[in-house]
């Protein structure tokens, strides 16, 4: 079955608010065998809304619209419906005194606007709302199903999982399909759309490559009757993926590297510490974002200036030697770092994160090095897209990557 999601709201297409409620209804219907090819934004205007529905009337089998359903005069979704399907909208008395009860539970008069929720279709149905006012809808005409679910996020989930999902599994094929996402670092999108190439024909199931903040991720879809049989068509092709990728490869779903490496660190009896340049603190807020951090991870120290480096224990004669910005000075920022926070494990950030170069170094260079002590140092340089606050994440990303490898092999 095919499905299409129209989010309504002019506060959506001002940027005012992020849409949520299609993120979710996406992932969700899959889970049900059911391809969602279309997601639609429209105002609140009743003319485009009504637009819309007609348009997906004619090419999907379940239409899902979100908002629009409350009680003020720019919520018309259920007037928007009423004119696609050609019916009066009518007060319905049951669903009027539900509300009635509910603002008396509250222990207050309910509002005269808020009759307007209580008007319905001859061919739709009320779907209770159990932590909202506005009642959602159930539609089937010729074959086709509409859902009216409310806007705001957690009386649509609810809604969804309590009301929808299980009046909608008996009416579907079957079928399911699944998704794994395959995180990776450390080879460039477009090598690593030439080293899984074999797989990217696949139609079932199929690959696809996604540039992310955390690196470039792969998703495997599978569809098959029996979830059973999609997760294994999943793991075939994860098989394969990591046999070409190997360390590449740092995590899967819902996977963080720095709850990863936390985990790494805090099984291995290790302890952590950071200086930084170029990333402000952002490598030590992003580890402690971590709740329990403080188990491994000794602390940070932010340090700009020639002079704050050399404060925090970086030789001054190599600063002035090198400048701030150099792979020497990463390594000696690392070391420090362990030395002085008394760690087992430091980790040096330097490079130009812009507006503008530093030291005839170019914006978007970055120097990261990871210093355990004896033999077990690593060092990583890239030049990364000259926009601030991407350069200051990828190093992030990079720094815990490399911090992840050297901790496979300790």
């Amino acid at each position: 079955m095919k499905a299409e999601i129209i989010s309504t709201g002019t506060e959506l297409l001002l940027g005012q608010i992020t849409d949520t409620n299609s993120p979710y209804l996406a992932a969700e219907l899959p889970l049900l065998g059911i391809d969602l090819y279309w997601i639609t934004h429209v105002g609140d205007n009743q003319p485009r809304i009504v637009e819309a529905l007609k348009r997906a009337w004619e090419r999907s089998d379940i239409i899902i619209t979100t908002g629009g359903l409350g009680p003020t005069e720019g919520d018309i979704t259920r007037e928007a419906i009423a004119e696609l399907m050609g019916e009066p909208l009518k007060i319905d008395r049951e669903i009027l005194e539900g509300l009635r009860s509910m603002f008396s539970k509250r222990g207050v008069e309910m509002p005269q606007r808020n009759i307007k929720q209580a008007h319905i279709i001859p061919s739709a149905r009320a779907i209770p709302n159990a932590v909202g006012t506005a009642p959602g809808w159930w539609v089937e005409h010729e074959g086709k199903i509409i859902l009216a679910l409310p806007g705001p996020p957690w009386e649509m989930q609810r809604m969804w999982l309590n009301e929808i999902k299980p009046r909608l599994e008996p009416k579907l094929s079957g079928e399911v399909i699944i998704s794994r996402i395959i995180k990776t670092a450390g080879i460039p999108e477009a090598k690593l759309d030439e080293m899984v190439s074999p797989l990217l024909s696949s139609t079932n199931p199929t690959l696809a490559l996604y540039a992310k903040m955390d690196g470039i991720q792969l998703r495997l879809t599978a569809k098959a009757r029996k979830r059973a049989k999609a997760e294994e068509l999943i793991a075939q092709a994860e098989s394969r993926l990591k046999a070409i990728l190997g360390q590449a490869i740092w995590g899967f779903d819902e996977d963080a590297l720095e709850v990863l490496t936390g985990n790494m660190l805090r099984e291995r009896k290790l302890s952590l510490a950071t200086m930084e340049s170029c990333t402000g603190g952002l490598l030590a807020s992003t580890i402690t974002d971590v709740p329990g951090s403080s188990d491994y991870f000794k602390g940070g120290l932010v340090a700009y200036s020639a002079r704050a480096k050399a404060a925090f224990g970086v030789d001054a004669k190599l600063l002035a030697q090198k400048g701030t910005v150099d792979p020497e000075v990463a390594a000696a920022m690392a070391k420090a770092a362990r030395l002085r926070l008394e760690a087992d494990i430091g980790i040096g950030v330097t490079g130009v994160a812009g507006p503008a170069e530093i030291e005839g170094k170019p914006v978007g260079t970055v120097y990261i090095a990871i210093d355990g002590g004896d033999s077990k140092k690593s060092s990583f340089s890239a030049l990364y897209p000259p926009r601030r606050p991407l350069v200051k994440r990828q190093a992030v990303v990079s720094a815990l990557f490399k911090l992840r490898q050297l901790l496979l092999s300790w």
